[in-house]
């Protein structure tokens, strides 16, 4: 909105220009949703705490977990509310990148927020029951898949890119929709996963963003893209700001969820944000990349479907004490904010390794 005003005042004071840079919109970008976090996380951590919307806590989770019973939860609405404000101010809303990547965001976490709100209302840390919850998850990731599709302009932005590797690539076509469905979904699940200890899953989601921010802007610039032999597709830069949102949004709920939490995000948060960060991906074709720097994220998930396999097939035994991974490193003996702290080194060296690939090819 205010990039559009900013347009229309530059025709009459050069000074406005600033605000055609990209660059300069996502440093606005991620200002504005740290000071909007910043504003108003107080305000809705006490709001939570006025409407006992504390979080219900699993008693087959780590004994240690029982202590933040009534740690309220539901904070991802102050982290979407500042993604949402930050990227509508900034953005070209002409830009039908930045729309994929906002409904896909608010899509998920309505779903979350379903899911948060059973779990408090009827006191039930399962929520909302699985099959809905993944059907709805599902024509969520579908749906946007679809339209990503038929709104394609070039071969490009439907083609698999294989970091590393110069020239080698796969044109999905029709199968480009359950590909970019599987990463969506896929992604979403993965940080709801990690989202079980005081700051652990947000710090690595704002890192990622942060990389797919550099991605994101690089891909839409056609000198800097064929410079670095990565795909160029016009109008995807603007996805720069809705990533550093994630960013600043992402800070400003750290600040409020370090250990000890003052307010977990809950699924209205993670759900969201893994699928934010999935969606862009998808959108600056570097979904492989994803999976790399999002490494904490896949431990997760797998940890949990090879403990589930070993378990079945094995007759009750464990692979790990408990899944996910961070609980068998809590059942070890690691204290909880030893764990965070590792694993965000963890995620630090694996975006290092993904922003990497923009140079090695």
């Amino acid at each position: 909105m205010l990039y559009e005003l900013a347009e229309f005042l530059q025709r009459y004071v050069s000074g406005f220009n600033v605000f055609s840079y990209l660059t300069f919109r996502s440093v606005l970008g991620v200002l504005t949703a740290l000071a909007f976090s910043f504003a108003f996380g107080p305000w809705m951590i006490e709001r939570l705490y006025r409407f006992k919307f504390g979080q219900p806590v699993r008693d087959d989770g780590p004994a240690t977990h029982l202590k933040k019973t009534g740690t309220p939860t539901m904070g991802g609405v102050l982290i979407l509310c500042a993604i949402s404000v930050a990227t509508l101010l900034w953005s070209d809303l002409g830009n039908r990148f930045v729309w994929f990547a906002l409904m896909v965001t608010i899509a998920f976490g309505a779903v979350g927020f379903a899911d948060d709100y059973i779990k408090i209302k009827h006191k039930n840390p399962k929520g909302l029951p699985a099959r809905k919850k993944y059907f709805w998850l599902s024509l969520a990731g579908f749906g946007v898949s679809t339209l990503i599709f038929a709104t394609a302009r070039a071969p490009i932005e439907t083609t698999l890119i294989f970091p590393f590797l110069k020239d080698v690539s796969i044109t999905l076509g029709i199968f480009f929709i359950p590909w970019a469905y599987l990463v969506i979904v896929g992604a979403s699940n993965a940080v709801n996963l990690t989202d079980g200890l005081d700051g652990l899953a947000i710090m690595p989601t704002v890192l990622v963003a942060s990389a797919l921010a550099v991605f994101a802007y690089a891909s839409g610039n056609a000198v800097i893209s064929r410079y670095l032999g990565i795909p160029y597709i016009a109008g995807v830069g603007e996805l720069a700001i809705f990533c550093t949102a994630i960013a600043g949004a992402g800070l400003g709920f750290l600040w409020f969820n370090a250990y000890p939490a003052q307010v977990f995000m809950g699924d209205v948060g993670a759900l969201a944000l893994g699928a934010a960060l999935g969606v862009v991906a998808v959108l600056v074709r570097q979904e492989i990349v994803l999976a790399i720097m999002g490494g904490v994220f896949v431990a997760e998930t797998l940890s949990v479907a090879i403990q589930v396999l070993y378990y079945k097939y094995s007759g009750g035994k464990r692979i790990f004490r408990m899944a996910p991974l961070h609980h068998h490193f809590e059942l070890k003996g690691w204290p909880e904010p030893k764990i965070i702290v590792r694993f965000w080194i963890v995620t630090l060296i694996l975006v290092l390794v993904g922003l990497a690939s923009l140079k090695v090819r």
